[in-house]
């Protein structure tokens, strides 16, 4: 499932926060309670990469997961461009 990290800002107090979900939902201020605010900004978490050990992981949130990205290893490459070639590569596919 496509994992997001969503960036809010409530006008009602000033507080900003991130919240990490399976959409870009509207959510609750966690300050002062204030409802519905819709994200300012949101990173695709879907995949991920990382570098371990000389190497780049690459790391996908499974379409089953639900509640949690649940990330799963794809790939490994050697590196960062090719795994954000490999990365770019299977996210035009990931929705078919």
């Amino acid at each position: 499932m496509a994992w997001f990290r969503n960036h809010y800002h409530c006008d009602d107090c000033g507080s900003d926060w991130e919240d990490e979900w399976s959409c870009c939902c509207d959510d609750e201020c966690p300050s002062c309670g204030s409802r519905n605010w819709s994200p300012y900004k949101s990173d695709d978490l879907t995949f991920v990469i990382e570098h371990d050990g000389g190497v780049f992981v690459v790391s996908i949130s499974p379409r089953a997961a639900e509640h949690e990205p649940n990330y799963a290893e794809i790939a490994v490459a050697l590196s960062h461009g090719a795994a954000q070639a490999y990365v770019s590569a299977r996210q035009a596919t990931y929705w078919d």
